[in-house]
């Protein structure tokens, strides 16, 4: 126990958390003790994280800790405050960096109770009772303890500030609404607080409204994840033993038509072999006939060849080989044209499948996500319409009375004033073109017609090209001669997103913000090409850098 001369370290029996002796101290497993209520308060906002901490030494625990009663620490708390030494209490009620200090006090500055709007001091709570005791001194404004005493008098009448400037929005004196403030909108500062603290308290409940809704909206959230990850694991799963089940069969039915063509083949062999035989003992007998003609046909003697031919016996019936093909060999070629196409069927099925998974994945939907997918665009000049003139390194194309010196090439466009890109587009691609006048911006296969002046050759006319249609502040989207007529802001860029292999073709209005136009969802066959066509004399299309 605590001896009657010791020096005792209050701050050694005071809890960190509230800065008060401790009351019911407990030890946590890192060694530090506190408050039983207060380190429970603690833990008890932690919760919500999942993770506990020590105050002190910020020590984790992944579960909450069990707290053990300190006995002894408890023991000696006891013992400090029934000896009541007044070191302790004098270092209790000594001010600390955080506490405002008694103005008046010499030597150890003592924490201040109250301050005093009238006198502009701090007082401790042993100087203070003349406050409460004096009937002049009982007048006085106290208020809780501020550093910022003096910003509440005014520095020039040297007058607490009881008055609110609505029209300068500032807390004044009484002699400045009769000087700097004279004419201005002026009300009590307790009336003004008033009315500030029914808005504080509108404002609280909002946010509170706001707090509960975002929790809500929160909650919902989690509701979708945990959906979307559990219709996902169920998914998987399902996948998988569906493929499971699916190999199991294909493997199955491949060794039942193994088995099949084997016994057939067995079977089909097994005959012919049979007939084989008899073929062969045929022949024996034949060729054994024929040695024996041929010597009677040599015989001299007239009578003894007309005595031997009667002899000799016929020719045995011959076997019968209608089972013997003479047409081109072919038995079981049937069997894998069926197996080829059950391959090509699951084969389709299986692309389609993939198609949908295709489908599943999400599309960009701000310009920095289509960013990612820019592509600079160049022109072919082995393409380009000769009413057409290529600049700005085959970037730009200008519609131009001037007839270009191109030299003959199968891939120009004769008749229709376009240019295709030398690149080929396949996967995510985005680019933007910067348009003046009229102009269709467009896709195609690259083996769109050149040479003729027909609707086969012309960026939307054909079901090889799809475009968009830009002019003055309106849109039409054309594709295999179907006119569509699109709504969006007036802009002079558009841009162009195609995903090819989930068959998305989109065209965008860009300025400061991205609009969609018109969206296509098809099955790419083939490569695709970007593509202009400038409409008139007064039109240009440049294939900018997106940024």
């Amino acid at each position: 126990m605590a001896q009657g001369g010791a020096q005792l370290d209050p701050q050694k029996f005071s809890c960190s958390i509230c800065l008060d002796p401790l009351k019911d101290p407990v030890t946590v497993p890192c060694g530090h003790s506190y408050c039983s209520n207060c380190i429970k308060g603690h833990w008890d906002e932690e919760q919500n994280k999942g993770i506990y901490s020590c105050p002190q030494c910020r020590k984790k625990f992944m579960q909450r800790p069990d707290m053990e009663i300190n006995i002894v620490l408890a023991e000696l708390v006891e013992d400090l405050k029934k000896t009541g030494l007044q070191a302790a209490a004098a270092d209790l009620c000594s001010a600390g960096p955080e506490d405002v200090a008694y103005d008046v006090c010499s030597g150890r500055k003592l924490k201040a109770v109250k301050s005093c709007l009238v006198c502009g001091a701090s007082y401790c709570e042993e100087h203070l009772q003349g406050h409460y005791e004096a009937t002049p001194l009982k007048k006085h404004q106290l208020v809780e303890p501020s550093k910022k005493l003096q910003e509440k008098i005014c520095s020039l009448h040297v007058e607490v500030k009881k008055i609110f400037c609505r029209t300068d929005q500032q807390c004044i004196c009484y002699l400045c609404t009769m000087d700097q403030h004279r004419g201005h909108e002026t009300v009590p500062a307790a009336a003004e607080r008033s009315q500030k603290q029914k808005e504080l308290e509108g404002s609280r409940l909002n946010i509170q409204q706001r707090i509960q809704e975002r929790e809500k909206d929160m909650k919902l959230l989690q509701q979708q994840m945990e959906a979307i990850n559990v219709s996902a694991d169920e998914a998987v799963e399902h996948s998988k033993e569906s493929f499971t089940q699916m190999i199991r069969l294909l493997q199955k039915r491949s060794l039942e038509v193994k088995r099949q063509l084997r016994s057939q083949q067995q079977t089909a062999v097994s005959g012919l072999k049979e007939l084989e035989e008899k073929l062969q003992l045929e022949i024996a007998e034949l060729k054994r006939k024929d040695v024996q003609l041929e010597q009677l046909a040599h015989t001299e003697d007239h009578t003894q060849f007309l005595h031997s031919y009667t002899s000799v016996s016929a020719p045995s019936e011959p076997t019968h080989s209608s089972s013997i093909q003479t047409a081109p060999l072919r038995y079981f070629e049937d069997v894998a044209a069926a197996v080829s196409e059950s391959r090509d069927k699951l084969q389709g099925i299986l692309r389609e499948n993939e198609e949908e998974l295709l489908l599943l994945q999400p599309q960009p939907e701000s310009r920095a996500v289509f960013l990612q997918y820019s592509q600079q665009i160049t022109l072919d000049p082995n393409s380009v319409n000769r009413e057409l003139k290529l600049s700005d390194g085959d970037r730009k194309v200008t519609f131009t009375e001037e007839v270009q010196s191109y030299s003959d090439h199968p891939d120009r466009f004769i008749e229709w004033p376009q240019v295709l890109s030398r690149e080929s587009l396949t996967g995510r691609s985005y680019w933007e073109v910067e348009r003046e006048g009229d102009v269709y911006v467009a896709v195609t296969y690259k083996n769109i017609s050149r040479a003729g002046g027909g609707k086969e050759c012309g960026f939307g006319y054909n079901d090889k090209s799809w475009a968009i249609y830009c002019y003055s502040n309106s849109f039409i989207f054309y594709h295999n001669k179907i006119r569509t007529p699109v709504s969006g802001p007036e802009s002079s860029r558009v841009g162009v997103y195609l995903d090819h292999r989930a068959g998305i073709l989109s065209f965008y209005s860009v300025s400061e913000t991205m609009t969609l136009l018109h969206r296509v969802q098809t099955s790419f066959t083939q490569p695709l090409h970007a593509g202009v066509w400038v409409y008139d004399s007064e039109s240009s299309a440049e294939f900018v850098k997106p940024e």
